[in-house]
């Protein structure tokens, strides 16, 4: 008998439990809309944070809700994006494309170093060890943390080790901007052709010294560019986006080439009056 009543008394509590499961989950379920999972199938799973939000998943939640279009996510394909839009029944939605950009061209070819870094092969690391004995305390030290952190290839470290960005492959993660110890890279629109690349903050010749194309903050480019396009500011030319950069204006007295165009076919345009690099291999250890 006293068993009967245990099993009684334990399956009538398995019932209230179920019973309360049951009421809890109709009382507390919250609708989620089945095209949510549709749309994540349909986008690249990459999760890259590119179209601002943290991962595909959220971004297919917003795409539902209609606070944005297809056209944002920048790792899809065009067509992987109309198959969005047309599931949705939006509009595909104009994207200008971001990538990212290096605020750097001191590589080992024009760049001093004033010391032989021995260790861990990584920016982060050298860092630590007095700057990372680089002569230019802002430039780029070329370990390629980038080049590791980056899930899409899209960044490459040339002879003289310095990333170079392949524009078609970069989605403006933002990867490389949170791995650069020295902050050199930034996420840009395309069409900011006009570029500033360097962040040096010193001035005068004597910066040659350190690095070729190093800015001297001679000022020439923010003289000759055209209503407020170009400030000095810490003796680093700062260009104004908000007005129209779509000029190679003050690229051309720069003498040293750290105020460059953009070209996608032809690449990084220098200024007439930039002085020509011949040399191609590296600069010896503290060789001025």
């Amino acid at each position: 008998m006293t068993i009967l009543i245990a099993i009684a008394a334990l399956g009538s509590l398995t019932l209230i439990l179920a019973l309360m499961l049951v009421l809890a989950n109709k009382k507390l379920y919250v609708y989620e809309d089945p095209r949510i999972e549709v749309v994540e199938d349909l986008l690249p799973h990459a999760n890259c944070g590119a179209c601002g939000f943290p991962g595909c998943r959220p971004f297919a939640e917003a795409l539902v809700a209609g606070s944005v279009l297809p056209g944002k996510c920048t790792v899809s394909t065009d067509e992987g994006r109309k198959v969005i839009a047309d599931y949705l029944g939006v509009s595909l939605g104009n994207q200008e494309k971001w990538v990212a950009r290096l605020a750097c061209a001191g590589g080992t070819n024009v760049a001093l170093n004033r010391a032989n870094y021995k260790g861990l092969s990584s920016c982060k690391a050298a860092t630590l060890v007095s700057g990372g004995g680089k002569g230019c305390f802002w430039g780029c030290l070329g370990h390629g943390d980038c080049e590791v952190v980056c899930d899409f290839d899209a960044i490459t470290m040339n002879a003289s080790s310095l990333p170079v960005v392949d524009m078609d492959k970069c989605t403006a993660c933002g990867d490389c901007v949170e791995v650069c110890p020295k902050d050199l890279f930034s996420l840009q629109p395309l069409s900011h052709r006009l570029w500033v690349a360097c962040k040096n903050l010193e001035m005068g010749d004597e910066v040659l010294e350190e690095c070729q194309v190093g800015c001297t903050a001679c000022g020439k480019c923010a003289m000759d560019a055209p209503g407020n396009l170009i400030a000095m500011e810490h003796n680093l030319p700062i260009i104004n986006y908000s007005e129209n950069h779509h000029t190679q204006v003050p690229t051309q007295r720069c003498p040293t080439g750290a105020i460059v165009w953009l070209d996608d076919e032809l690449g990084v345009i220098k200024g007439k009056e930039s002085k020509k690099i011949i040399r191609k291999g590296d600069r010896p250890i503290g060789f001025s």
